[in-house]
């Protein structure tokens, strides 16, 4: 399993259990042992230039999902194929924002987002609300199981 993960936010992260996070969902989610994932940790700037750029969206926002290989779950039978599984921009500064907000630390506001953003990269999505319940069903079904406690509820700004 490759994944890297780069701090450009200038905010100090715990970048270990943001790895060792998305190890645990490759393997719940039967993805390939040597996918590939980019995590990238970015300031509210730079989160705004990639929200106009990839959504055409001004502002700046908590995770970017940009996928790959279109890769999917597996199952215990038939894993993942390899690949890239994409990247995933996070903007530490909304997330301390978001986690102050719902009440929860920030740190469990960026493994929440972590989550959602290898979601999106596994073809998840919420814009239909069967959609939205199944990917935050999961979202929280992995999150918890990480966590050894209840997930922190989603938050939105």
């Amino acid at each position: 399993m490759s994944i890297e993960v780069n701090n450009e936010s200038g905010v100090q992260v715990d970048e270990a259990q943001l790895v060792t996070l998305s190890r645990f969902i490759f393997e719940r989610l039967y993805i390939h042992p040597q996918a590939e994932l980019s995590i990238l940790l970015v300031d509210e700037p730079a989160m705004e230039k990639l929200h106009i750029e990839l959504m055409d969206e001004p502002g700046a926002t908590d995770v970017l999902s940009v996928p790959m290989d279109e890769l999917t779950p597996g199952t215990p039978g038939k894993p993942a194929p390899q690949g890239m599984l994409g990247d995933i921009a996070i903007c530490p500064q909304v997330a301390e924002v978001q986690a102050r907000n719902a009440g929860h630390s920030t740190q469990d506001e960026m493994l929440l987002l972590c989550t959602h953003g290898i979601l999106h990269l596994l073809g998840f999505d919420h814009a239909e609300p069967e959609e939205k319940e199944e990917m935050f069903g999961l979202q929280r079904e992995l999150l918890s199981a990480f966590l050894g406690k209840d997930a922190p509820m989603e938050t939105m700004l």
